[in-house]
């Protein structure tokens, strides 16, 4: 389902191409113009969107039994240059793209042996180069519909390390000092995608593109760690390094000699006078559109425990990672958007939902005598809250198309039950015996953080319209408890997490069935983590280190009536 997400998210953009041909005839032919739109001409502009990745590492020890893949949730910001040449409907170009990205990731790797000290692979792209060609063709009765597929070469700069998890370190048993590899390396590689553009005035234009990137990876040396029983030292080797990435974008461009191919241009005006042919999907007057989704989605949520660093300066020392995942849910929510005659607007949304499916693995190193414990219990009783609310200004508005910036809030909040508990690593720990239906469990998250973004809606032809968010969360602020109910007192954890950062994007294709009721499809990715000063405590007192992280994602339908 993760992968299917922005592909999905993509099918926004596909669904648009693949319906433009076949509703041509939904604009009356005396709205039909005979001038021709050209795209023709040299071109700059700035994009923003977000996605998610995965950076895997090999296991040069053998199969593991978990881990060796990082999620790595990305935020990017950038802009693009190019050139396009056209020959009546057909458009060929050229461009350069330049991202710069906010990404974290981490994960348990190198877990081939419960006698042996795993590792903590962390990965974080932070720039991003593409150089591809476009191929696209125009649509509508003016040729101001651009629908493109482009494929190229990708250059990545990805950011980690591969580190052991407590060695001994807290039993008086014989320890190693922490163990730590870093990476900060570029790499080449390819990428494909597609999209669709519209022309907003003789200059401007807005993009919906979704991307896809790969890229093959350096090898990196890996620790030496320890195992324990018997005591031996695991020596050093290497990992191979892939990562892969799906992210969708919006972006302005300004065009340098395109627009209407008769002397009508208005290259001087951002805002070219309102009126004119063509669907009005925005009135200079006020308006509200409200409606109902149904989301379909997949969730995780990892928190890490840590050690304190040994000496002053160095890094914590990972222990012990819980991660609940395949969290299969659905959701029912109500949104509406509020626009005014000067261009402000406030929108928001807030939804309920309900999983009863997912798994909890909880990992331990150096634990029970042992050097890595793994036990997996099922998920229930899950249900899940969430909202936003924002404010902005649409700095760019017509009859047929709107781009703002936004800034807002958003809050998501998450519970639920583990139940059964079955070791997976090691035959020695506390599901030894396997427990089936039994109440092992519980966890509650709360997040909330500050929302900067841009909001993009476009009519593509009479009765079709794309729209997009994208969101970048500058810092993050978390709260949680974690129940453990399996020892013979009953273990709680209060979470606290601060700083860190996230990312919210969506898109929707909407079909208008009337003049003021449409539906629609989309796909929504959201990922939230938090910084280093982030920790937790226990029921009696004590303080350690914790980093934590979530992830929800999937496809909604919905209905909405604008008055």
């Amino acid at each position: 389902m993760r992968s299917g997400v922005l592909v999905c998210g993509a099918a926004v953009v596909s669904l648009a191409t693949c319906s433009l041909a076949n509703s041509a005839d939904l604009t009356p032919a005396a709205r039909v113009s005979s001038t021709l739109w050209s795209w023709t001409g040299g071109y700059v502009g700035f994009h923003g969107g977000g996605g998610y990745g995965r950076t895997s590492f090999t296991n040069p020890y053998g199969p593991s039994i978990y881990g060796d893949i990082v999620n790595t949730p990305i935020f990017l910001a950038g802009g693009q240059i190019g050139y396009n040449w056209q020959s009546n409907g057909w458009v060929l170009g050229a461009e350069l793209d330049v991202s710069h990205a906010v990404s974290d990731g981490t994960n348990s790797c190198l877990a081939f042996s419960g006698n042996v000290v795993i590792a903590t692979c962390k990965a974080g792209p932070n720039v991003f180069v593409t150089g591809t060609a476009r191929i696209g063709y125009t649509f509508g009765a003016q040729g101001r519909t651009l629908t493109y597929v482009k494929a190229g070469a990708a250059w990545q700069n990805n950011r980690g390390s591969i580190a052991n998890n407590d060695e001994f370190h807290d039993d008086g048993s014989p320890g190693f000092p922490q163990h730590t590899t870093q990476f900060d390396y570029g790499r080449f590689g390819w990428t494909v995608g597609f999209g669709v553009e519209q022309a907003l005035t003789a200059a401007w234009s807005l993009k919906f593109e979704y991307d896809y990137m790969r890229f093959a990876g350096p090898p990196l040396a890996t620790p030496p760690t320890m195992q324990f029983p018997p005591l031996a030292v695991i020596p050093a080797s290497a990992s191979d390094l892939s990562s892969s990435y799906q992210v969708g974008k919006v972006g302005l461009t300004y065009h340098f000699g395109s627009g209407p191919s008769q002397p009508e241009r208005s290259h001087g005006s951002l805002f070219p006078e309102r009126g004119g042919a063509g669907h009005r999907a925005y009135s200079d007057d006020w308006s509200i559109e409200g409606g109902s989704r149904v989301w379909l989605s997949r969730g995780t949520f990892q928190w890490d425990y840590n050690l304190p660093p040994p000496m002053p300066g160095d890094s914590v020392i990972p222990s012990s990672r819980l991660t609940y995942h395949g969290l299969d849910g659905i959701s029912g929510e109500l949104f509406a958007r509020l626009d005014s005659p000067w261009g402000i607007f406030m929108k928001g949304n807030v939804g309920l939902g309900r999983f009863e499916k997912g798994k909890m693995n909880d990992e331990d190193s150096s634990y029970y005598g042992i050097g890595y414990t793994n036990t997996l219990s099922d998920q229930a009783n899950g249900k899940f809250m969430y909202y936003t609310a924002d404010a902005g200004y649409d700095f760019l508005r017509d009859k047929a198309y709107k781009l703002g910036a936004f800034f807002g809030w958003g809050y998501y909040g998450q519970k639920s039950d583990s139940r059964g508990c079955a070791q997976i690593a090691s035959p020695v720990g506390p599901c030894a015996v396997p427990l089936s239906k039994r109440l092992t469990g519980s966890q509650d998250t709360n997040w909330n953080a500050p929302r900067i973004g841009m909001s993009a809606e476009a009519m593509l032809l009479e009765r079709w319209r794309v729209s997009a968010d994208v969101a970048y969360l500058p810092w993050t602020d978390f709260t949680g408890r974690d129940n453990h109910l399996l020892r013979p007192e009953t273990a709680f954890y209060d979470q606290r997490g601060r700083s860190g950062a996230g990312v919210q994007v969506e898109g929707t294709l909407s079909y208008f069935l009337s003049k003021n009721f449409s539906i629609g499809v989309g796909a929504r990715y959201w990922a939230m983590w938090t910084g280093g000063d982030s920790d937790v405590s226990f029921n009696y007192g004590a303080h350690t280190p914790a980093k934590y992280s979530m992830e929800r994602w999937g496809t909604f339908f919905q209905t909405s009536y604008k008055f």
